[in-house]
């Protein structure tokens, strides 16, 4: 067994569980999606982008790119919360929470492509 896969396998999968637990829930109600869930699914989702800088293989890439795109998603997810809570004099109102929730869903869609890539990739090693 090889720690390293384990390892970067590991945090690609946390990460899209963690998104998903942020993302699911009533899409306009703030009490159902956590800040400190969506703080650590953006932590974990940079983790796994500097496990996949190493990999200079076209799968390797395309995991690049699904991990950016998550980290872009999940960034603005939480700049929007930020902005809400302590910029805007609205705050969390359900129009606020929709767009926040929306751009995890987004990140949580290239979570699940980087996962069955991963799925793809383990199936088609050669014993």
């Amino acid at each position: 067994m090889n720690l390293e896969k384990v390892i970067f396998g590991f945090f690609i999968v946390l990460a899209a569980t963690l998104n998903f637990g942020f993302f699911i829930g009533d899409i306009d109600n703030p009490v159902h999606h956590h800040i400190y869930e969506l703080f650590a699914a953006v932590v974990v989702n940079l983790i796994a982008t500097i496990l996949k800088l190493g990999d200079r293989t076209q799968i390797g890439a395309v995991h690049l790119a699904t991990s950016l795109v998550a980290d872009l998603q999940l960034i603005a997810a939480a700049m929007v919360w930020g902005y809400a809570e302590h910029v805007s004099q609205t705050g969390m109102t359900p129009e606020v929470t929709t767009s926040i929730v929306s751009l995890s869903g987004g990140a949580l869609f290239a979570n699940v492509v980087s996962v069955v890539i991963l799925i793809a990739e383990t199936i088609m090693q050669r014993r």
